[in-house]
């Protein structure tokens, strides 16, 4: 099968999934300083949240250059990562509202491990459809951060527990690490 549909497809429930985010965001409850100042907390879990989503979108798109063509497997772990992709907004919107409060934290915690391990699922799928020879494989090669960032992710669930603030800048420090595309899948597709 041809990947444009995947590809649309994702694209369409990614800009959805922003979408929802950005609606959830709430006008301060006064015109002061003051007022604005008590948004922060709804505002930077959405910008966080905004940065995660991004994060897949952008390394999917590089991703899927190295992806020839899918499968109904390569469909359903697609569908799988957008499906846990899809509650982060309701995660980004509970922790928003009851900052620093530890179940809210470790929920939101939850909603990142999830799509994480989607993740490995569909990087697995693909893997077995394209080869163990193919560009991807070589692209993907060791992939230590796919590997420690569910462990930090389950580092700041627990973390949440103890100290929330200690959980978030986990979750933040994660980002921070995937900030940068892979330049090894970047490089694999300026050869092609």
């Amino acid at each position: 099968m041809e990947k444009d549909r995947l590809l649309a497809f994702t694209d369409g429930v990614i800009a959805i999934i922003i979408t929802i985010m950005v609606l959830n965001l709430e006008v301060p409850r006064g015109p002061s300083l003051a007022a604005l100042a008590a948004s922060a907390p709804v505002f930077l879990s959405y910008v966080l949240s905004f940065l995660y989503v991004g994060i897949y979108w952008n390394n999917h798109h590089h991703f899927f250059h190295l992806v020839r063509r899918v499968n109904g497997a390569v469909l359903w772990a697609n569908l799988n990562l957008l499906f846990w992709l899809s509650l982060i907004p309701f995660a980004t919107r509970w922790l928003g509202q009851y900052h620093f409060a530890p179940v809210p934290t470790a929920v939101y915690g939850v909603a990142l491990l999830m799509p994480a391990l989607a993740w490995y699922v569909m990087q697995t799928v693909l893997l077995r459809a394209e080869g163990e020879k193919s560009g991807l494989a070589r692209a993907i090669g060791r992939d230590l951060k796919g590997k420690i960032s569910p462990f930090c992710y389950l580092g700041g669930i627990f973390a949440a527990f103890l100290e929330p603030l200690l959980a978030d800048a986990i979750y933040v420090g994660v980002a921070l690490l995937w900030l940068v595309p892979d330049r090894r899948i970047e490089r694999l597709v300026r050869e092609r």
